[in-house]
Protein backbone atom coordinates (compact mmCIF):
# COMPACT_ATOMS: atom_id res chain seq x y z
CA UNK A 1 0.00 0.00 0.00
CA UNK A 2 0.96 3.49 -0.89
CA UNK A 3 -0.30 6.98 0.15
CA UNK A 4 -0.62 10.26 -1.86
CA UNK A 5 3.21 11.01 -2.47
CA UNK A 6 4.60 14.90 -2.17
CA UNK A 7 8.02 16.32 -2.61
CA UNK A 8 10.45 16.41 0.23
CA UNK A 9 12.87 19.16 1.49
CA UNK A 10 16.23 18.73 1.98
CA UNK A 11 19.17 20.39 3.59
CA UNK A 12 21.19 21.99 1.23
CA UNK A 13 25.65 21.57 1.78
CA UNK A 14 28.10 24.54 0.08
CA UNK A 15 31.55 22.82 0.04
CA UNK A 16 32.16 26.70 -0.77
CA UNK A 17 31.22 27.80 3.06
CA UNK A 18 34.09 28.41 5.08
CA UNK A 19 31.69 27.75 8.37
CA UNK A 20 32.52 24.00 8.53
CA UNK A 21 30.24 23.52 11.63
CA UNK A 22 27.45 24.77 10.01
CA UNK A 23 27.55 21.93 7.12
CA UNK A 24 28.90 19.86 9.72
CA UNK A 25 25.05 20.52 11.91
CA UNK A 26 23.20 20.10 8.36
CA UNK A 27 24.98 17.04 7.54
CA UNK A 28 24.41 15.46 10.42
CA UNK A 29 20.93 16.47 10.87
CA UNK A 30 20.18 15.42 6.84
CA UNK A 31 22.07 11.86 8.06
CA UNK A 32 19.90 11.18 10.80
CA UNK A 33 16.70 11.97 9.16
CA UNK A 34 16.81 10.67 5.65
CA UNK A 35 20.17 10.03 4.48
CA UNK A 36 19.80 12.15 1.45
CA UNK A 37 21.18 16.28 1.04
CA UNK A 38 22.27 18.12 -1.99
CA UNK A 39 25.79 19.49 -2.14
CA UNK A 40 26.24 22.95 -4.01
CA UNK A 41 29.76 25.07 -5.19
CA UNK A 42 31.45 21.47 -5.73
CA UNK A 43 33.97 22.83 -7.90
CA UNK A 44 33.12 20.90 -10.73
CA UNK A 45 32.70 23.24 -13.70
CA UNK A 46 28.82 23.29 -14.95
CA UNK A 47 30.30 23.66 -18.66
CA UNK A 48 32.30 19.83 -17.45
CA UNK A 49 28.66 18.49 -15.94
CA UNK A 50 26.79 19.43 -19.09
CA UNK A 51 29.31 17.67 -21.55
CA UNK A 52 29.14 14.62 -19.48
CA UNK A 53 25.45 14.78 -19.60
CA UNK A 54 25.83 15.41 -23.97
CA UNK A 55 28.13 12.41 -24.16
CA UNK A 56 26.03 10.11 -22.29
CA UNK A 57 23.05 10.83 -24.51
CA UNK A 58 25.49 10.24 -27.35
CA UNK A 59 26.33 6.88 -26.00
CA UNK A 60 22.33 5.89 -25.40
CA UNK A 61 21.64 6.87 -28.87
CA UNK A 62 24.08 4.46 -30.51
CA UNK A 63 22.11 1.49 -31.84
CA UNK A 64 21.45 -1.48 -29.46
CA UNK A 65 24.19 -3.73 -31.19
CA UNK A 66 26.95 -1.24 -31.16
CA UNK A 67 25.72 -0.61 -27.27
CA UNK A 68 25.81 -4.77 -27.29
CA UNK A 69 29.52 -4.64 -28.07
CA UNK A 70 30.41 -2.72 -25.06
CA UNK A 71 28.39 -4.88 -22.57
CA UNK A 72 28.93 -5.29 -18.67
CA UNK A 73 32.01 -7.64 -18.11
CA UNK A 74 33.03 -9.72 -14.93
CA UNK A 75 34.05 -6.58 -13.35
CA UNK A 76 31.56 -4.93 -14.02
CA UNK A 77 32.81 -2.41 -16.58
CA UNK A 78 30.41 -1.83 -19.37
CA UNK A 79 26.77 -1.53 -20.68
CA UNK A 80 24.06 -2.76 -19.00
CA UNK A 81 20.75 -3.20 -20.92
CA UNK A 82 17.18 -2.24 -20.09
CA UNK A 83 15.56 -4.76 -17.64
CA UNK A 84 19.48 -6.21 -16.74
CA UNK A 85 18.94 -5.01 -12.98
CA UNK A 86 16.27 -5.99 -10.72
CA UNK A 87 16.40 -3.94 -7.95
CA UNK A 88 13.04 -4.81 -5.82
CA UNK A 89 12.41 -8.64 -7.15
CA UNK A 90 9.54 -8.53 -4.28
CA UNK A 91 7.72 -5.76 -6.32
CA UNK A 92 8.77 -5.68 -9.62
CA UNK A 93 7.18 -7.47 -12.30
CA UNK A 94 10.73 -6.77 -15.07
CA UNK A 95 14.04 -5.29 -14.30
CA UNK A 96 14.47 -1.55 -14.02
CA UNK A 97 13.62 0.11 -17.09
CA UNK A 98 17.07 2.10 -17.76
CA UNK A 99 20.09 1.39 -19.53
CA UNK A 100 23.77 2.18 -17.99
CA UNK A 101 27.00 2.24 -18.27
CA UNK A 102 29.43 1.54 -15.57
CA UNK A 103 32.98 3.06 -15.97
CA UNK A 104 35.36 2.57 -12.70
CA UNK A 105 39.22 3.37 -11.50
CA UNK A 106 41.08 2.34 -15.33
CA UNK A 107 43.76 -0.54 -13.88
CA UNK A 108 45.69 -1.73 -16.67
CA UNK A 109 45.17 -5.48 -17.38
CA UNK A 110 48.99 -6.49 -16.51
CA UNK A 111 48.68 -4.81 -13.07
CA UNK A 112 48.38 -7.10 -10.70
CA UNK A 113 45.79 -4.69 -8.95
CA UNK A 114 43.58 -5.80 -12.12
CA UNK A 115 42.92 -9.21 -10.56
CA UNK A 116 40.29 -8.01 -7.60
CA UNK A 117 36.76 -7.32 -8.45
CA UNK A 118 35.99 -4.07 -9.25
CA UNK A 119 39.32 -3.35 -10.54
CA UNK A 120 41.00 -3.78 -14.09
CA UNK A 121 40.78 -1.69 -17.39
CA UNK A 122 37.33 -0.02 -18.57
CA UNK A 123 35.85 -0.48 -21.55
CA UNK A 124 35.60 2.10 -23.93
CA UNK A 125 33.86 3.30 -27.05
CA UNK A 126 35.80 3.82 -30.25
CA UNK A 127 37.14 7.25 -30.46
CA UNK A 128 35.90 7.23 -34.33
CA UNK A 129 32.44 6.22 -32.98
CA UNK A 130 32.51 8.71 -29.65
CA UNK A 131 35.38 11.13 -30.14
CA UNK A 132 36.75 12.76 -27.01
CA UNK A 133 34.21 10.25 -24.79
CA UNK A 134 36.76 8.74 -22.61
CA UNK A 135 38.47 11.90 -22.21
CA UNK A 136 35.15 13.29 -20.99
CA UNK A 137 34.28 10.44 -18.74
CA UNK A 138 37.70 10.26 -16.80
CA UNK A 139 37.63 13.95 -16.25
CA UNK A 140 34.71 13.92 -14.22
CA UNK A 141 35.53 10.32 -12.87
CA UNK A 142 38.24 12.50 -11.01
CA UNK A 143 37.02 14.99 -9.71
CA UNK A 144 33.79 13.86 -8.69
CA UNK A 145 36.43 11.39 -6.69
CA UNK A 146 37.52 14.57 -5.28
CA UNK A 147 33.99 16.04 -4.25
CA UNK A 148 33.45 13.00 -2.54
CA UNK A 149 36.74 12.76 -0.45
CA UNK A 150 35.82 16.26 0.68
CA UNK A 151 31.65 15.40 1.63
CA UNK A 152 33.11 12.21 3.55
CA UNK A 153 35.63 15.03 5.46
CA UNK A 154 32.21 16.18 6.90
CA UNK A 155 30.62 13.08 7.45
CA UNK A 156 33.80 12.27 9.51
CA UNK A 157 32.97 15.23 11.79
CA UNK A 158 29.68 14.44 11.83
CA UNK A 159 30.06 11.06 13.29
CA UNK A 160 32.83 12.68 15.97
CA UNK A 161 35.92 11.39 14.05
CA UNK A 162 39.05 13.12 12.92
CA UNK A 163 38.54 14.84 10.02
CA UNK A 164 40.97 12.78 7.65
CA UNK A 165 39.63 8.89 8.95
CA UNK A 166 38.09 8.47 5.41
CA UNK A 167 41.45 9.86 3.73
CA UNK A 168 43.44 6.62 4.70
CA UNK A 169 44.68 4.36 2.09
CA UNK A 170 42.70 1.74 3.46
CA UNK A 171 39.62 3.71 3.31
CA UNK A 172 39.28 6.43 0.62
CA UNK A 173 43.06 6.44 -0.11
CA UNK A 174 42.84 3.19 -2.88
CA UNK A 175 38.94 3.19 -3.13
CA UNK A 176 36.58 1.53 -5.19
CA UNK A 177 35.01 4.03 -6.83
CA UNK A 178 32.53 3.49 -9.60
CA UNK A 179 30.61 6.37 -12.38
CA UNK A 180 27.58 4.76 -13.65
CA UNK A 181 25.70 6.62 -16.39
CA UNK A 182 22.15 6.22 -16.89
CA UNK A 183 18.88 6.30 -19.28
CA UNK A 184 15.26 6.22 -19.04
CA UNK A 185 13.42 5.57 -22.09
CA UNK A 186 10.18 7.81 -22.79
CA UNK A 187 7.27 5.82 -22.49
CA UNK A 188 6.52 6.64 -26.15
CA UNK A 189 9.41 4.76 -27.01
CA UNK A 190 9.08 1.44 -24.51
CA UNK A 191 5.43 1.74 -24.09
CA UNK A 192 6.11 1.80 -20.35
CA UNK A 193 5.46 4.81 -17.97
CA UNK A 194 6.31 3.53 -14.54
CA UNK A 195 3.25 2.09 -12.42
CA UNK A 196 4.19 1.32 -9.20
CA UNK A 197 0.73 -0.39 -8.58
CA UNK A 198 1.57 -3.23 -11.09
CA UNK A 199 5.03 -3.61 -10.44
CA UNK A 200 6.50 -1.27 -13.15
CA UNK A 201 9.71 0.86 -12.29
CA UNK A 202 12.22 3.12 -13.95
CA UNK A 203 14.17 1.50 -10.75
CA UNK A 204 12.82 -0.41 -8.01
CA UNK A 205 12.95 0.54 -4.29
CA UNK A 206 16.51 -0.12 -3.01
CA UNK A 207 19.15 1.44 -0.91
CA UNK A 208 22.61 1.92 -2.02
CA UNK A 209 25.22 -0.56 -1.25
CA UNK A 210 28.41 1.76 -0.48
CA UNK A 211 29.24 4.90 1.45
CA UNK A 212 28.22 7.29 -0.04
CA UNK A 213 26.11 8.14 -4.12
CA UNK A 214 26.30 11.26 -5.61
CA UNK A 215 23.71 11.77 -8.18
CA UNK A 216 23.32 14.40 -10.82
CA UNK A 217 20.82 14.55 -12.84
CA UNK A 218 18.72 16.35 -15.33
CA UNK A 219 15.71 18.47 -14.92
CA UNK A 220 12.90 15.91 -15.31
CA UNK A 221 11.43 14.68 -12.04
CA UNK A 222 11.63 10.84 -11.27
CA UNK A 223 13.87 10.16 -7.61
CA UNK A 224 11.79 9.37 -4.60
CA UNK A 225 12.83 8.17 -1.11
CA UNK A 226 10.73 6.33 1.23
CA UNK A 227 12.17 7.89 4.74
CA UNK A 228 10.63 4.71 7.18
CA UNK A 229 10.92 1.36 4.57
CA UNK A 230 8.52 0.20 7.80
CA UNK A 231 5.91 2.30 7.79
CA UNK A 232 2.56 0.85 6.45
CA UNK A 233 1.79 2.25 3.84
CA UNK A 234 4.70 3.57 2.94
CA UNK A 235 4.84 7.09 2.45
CA UNK A 236 7.02 8.18 -0.86
CA UNK A 237 8.47 11.51 -1.80
CA UNK A 238 10.11 13.25 -4.92
CA UNK A 239 13.61 14.46 -4.54
CA UNK A 240 13.66 17.54 -6.70
CA UNK A 241 16.46 17.55 -9.47
CA UNK A 242 18.91 20.70 -8.38
CA UNK A 243 20.88 22.39 -11.53
CA UNK A 244 24.55 21.90 -11.32
CA UNK A 245 24.62 20.63 -7.44
CA UNK A 246 24.19 16.97 -6.34
CA UNK A 247 21.97 15.27 -4.79
CA UNK A 248 23.87 12.82 -1.99
CA UNK A 249 22.78 10.06 -0.22
CA UNK A 250 24.57 7.48 2.05
CA UNK A 251 24.84 3.77 1.44
CA UNK A 252 24.08 0.44 3.40
CA UNK A 253 28.14 0.43 4.41
CA UNK A 254 27.85 3.61 5.98
CA UNK A 255 24.61 2.93 7.94
CA UNK A 256 26.47 -0.72 9.17
CA UNK A 257 29.77 1.77 10.16
CA UNK A 258 27.65 4.04 12.43
CA UNK A 259 25.98 1.23 13.76
CA UNK A 260 22.65 2.91 12.14
CA UNK A 261 22.73 5.98 13.45
CA UNK A 262 22.90 7.51 10.30
CA UNK A 263 20.48 6.40 7.07
CA UNK A 264 20.82 4.62 4.23
CA UNK A 265 17.20 5.11 2.54
CA UNK A 266 14.99 3.27 0.31
CA UNK A 267 14.68 5.30 -3.01
CA UNK A 268 13.50 4.41 -6.57
CA UNK A 269 13.01 6.19 -9.90
CA UNK A 270 9.55 6.71 -11.31
CA UNK A 271 8.70 8.16 -14.42
CA UNK A 272 5.97 9.89 -16.18
CA UNK A 273 7.35 8.62 -19.55
CA UNK A 274 9.50 12.13 -20.24
CA UNK A 275 12.79 10.88 -21.21
CA UNK A 276 15.49 11.00 -18.05
CA UNK A 277 18.91 11.29 -17.93
CA UNK A 278 21.27 10.72 -14.49
CA UNK A 279 24.61 10.59 -13.47
CA UNK A 280 25.57 8.39 -10.53
CA UNK A 281 28.69 8.27 -9.01
CA UNK A 282 29.30 5.43 -6.10
CA UNK A 283 32.24 5.59 -3.84
CA UNK A 284 33.10 2.90 -1.48
CA UNK A 285 36.81 1.87 0.25
CA UNK A 286 39.49 -0.33 -0.95
CA UNK A 287 38.74 -3.72 -1.34
CA UNK A 288 40.70 -4.79 1.83
CA UNK A 289 38.77 -2.27 4.03
CA UNK A 290 37.10 -4.09 7.41
CA UNK A 291 33.91 -2.36 7.50
CA UNK A 292 33.02 -2.79 11.41
CA UNK A 293 30.92 -0.66 13.98
CA UNK A 294 33.28 2.67 14.48
CA UNK A 295 34.35 3.43 17.63
CA UNK A 296 32.00 6.78 18.52
CA UNK A 297 29.14 4.75 17.33
CA UNK A 298 28.44 1.95 20.35
CA UNK A 299 28.20 1.49 23.43
CA UNK A 300 26.90 -0.83 26.41
CA UNK A 301 23.41 0.06 25.56
CA UNK A 302 24.16 0.16 21.57
CA UNK A 303 26.05 -2.61 21.16
CA UNK A 304 27.21 -3.53 17.01
CA UNK A 305 23.97 -5.08 15.28
CA UNK A 306 26.85 -6.20 12.17
CA UNK A 307 29.41 -8.65 12.21
CA UNK A 308 32.75 -7.03 10.25
CA UNK A 309 32.95 -7.79 6.56
CA UNK A 310 35.15 -6.22 3.82
CA UNK A 311 34.34 -4.03 1.75
CA UNK A 312 34.96 -6.22 -1.26
CA UNK A 313 32.86 -8.91 -0.29
CA UNK A 314 30.41 -7.19 0.49
CA UNK A 315 30.38 -5.12 -2.94
CA UNK A 316 30.48 -8.48 -4.83
CA UNK A 317 27.64 -10.12 -3.08
CA UNK A 318 25.52 -7.07 -3.30
CA UNK A 319 26.19 -6.75 -7.28
CA UNK A 320 25.40 -10.58 -7.76
CA UNK A 321 21.92 -10.21 -5.87
CA UNK A 322 20.61 -7.98 -8.34
CA UNK A 323 22.00 -7.95 -12.00
CA UNK A 324 21.49 -10.53 -14.76
CA UNK A 325 24.01 -13.69 -15.10
CA UNK A 326 25.90 -12.46 -17.85
CA UNK A 327 25.52 -16.08 -19.67
CA UNK A 328 22.31 -14.80 -20.43
CA UNK A 329 23.55 -12.64 -22.80
CA UNK A 330 25.99 -14.64 -24.72
CA UNK A 331 24.13 -15.17 -27.72
CA UNK A 332 24.42 -11.45 -28.14
CA UNK A 333 27.53 -11.42 -27.88
CA UNK A 334 28.65 -13.98 -30.71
Amino acid sequence: MECSISRTNLNCISLGDPDTKKSVALLKQACLDSGFFYVVDHGISQELMDDVFAQSKKFFDLPINEKMELLRDEKNRGYTPMLDEILDPENQVNGDYKEGYYIGIEVPEDDPQANRPFYGPNQWPSDEVLPRWRKVMEQYHSEALRVAKSIARIIALALNLEEDFFDKPEMLGEPIATLRLLHYEGGQKTGKVSNPAEGVFGAGAHSDYGLITLLATDDVVGLQICKDRNAQPQVWEYVAPVKGGFIVNLGDMLERWSNCIFRSTLHRVVLDGRERHSIAFFVEPSHDCVVECLPTCKSESNPPKFPPITCSAYLSQRYKDTHADLTAYSSNKA
